[in-house]
């Protein structure tokens, strides 16, 4: 049994592999924004839209492969009851920065494992990150450097990169905010005997 991630994101691939998986990735083809956009209009939590989104991925990849395991994934970046999205201009990002500016916002990163076509697994873990209050100067400099990078990124960041120098407090996680739980799915895959442990 293959395991598939249901994405071609290039960071949670990355995770998987580092943490000694094979893994295939197959583009999910999920038209994410109309789905999260239809649950954000029925006031759907957070939480439960990041599961619903790694759900769909899971399942549209599932149907064409359904004798392996696929892993659907998504992550939510909520703040003040507002539900982000990766930036599709620089303009955007600035302004997506700039109303994070000086708060603490959450990543809800969500996994869903499907076997046989079927959903078997499913976590939903958070993270919540505090930026500091840097000046707009910096954010220009930074944005001209980093938009190759983050205009791909939710919240128009990368922690992993020169995004960390935005911050002042982050409580969770490290894979949970690179968009994936990476410890509970490897629990899980050992308890099933997939992984050895």
């Amino acid at each position: 049994m293959a395991i598939i991630l249901a994405s071609t994101s290039a960071i949670r691939l990355q995770v998987l592999r580092s943490a000694g998986l094979t893994v295939e990735p197959v583009a999910a083809r999920v038209d994410e924004a109309t789905i999260r956009d239809a649950l954000i209009a029925e006031a759907a939590h957070p939480r439960d839209i990041a599961d619903t989104l790694a759900e769909m991925k899971a399942r549209k990849v599932a149907e064409r492969r359904p004798g392996d395991l696929v892993l659907g994934c998504d992550q939510i970046l909520a703040l003040d009851g507002r539900i982000f999205a990766k930036p599709t201009s620089v303009a955007e990002a600035r302004k997506q920065l700039v109303q994070l500016r000086g708060k603490t916002h959450r990543l809800l990163s969500a996994v869903v494992a499907y076997e046989n076509a079927e959903p078997v697994w499913r976590h939903v873990a958070e993270a919540r990150l505090t930026m500091h209050e840097f000046s707009d100067a910096y954010l220009d400099a930074y944005l001209a450097r980093n938009w190759d990078s983050v205009c791909h990124s939710v919240g128009g960041y990368k922690i992993e990169e020169e995004g960390v120098r935005l911050f002042s407090a982050i409580t969770g996680d490290h894979f949970t905010i690179l968009g994936l739980p990476l410890l509970p799915l490897l629990a899980w895959l050992g308890t099933r005997g997939i992984i050895d442990r």
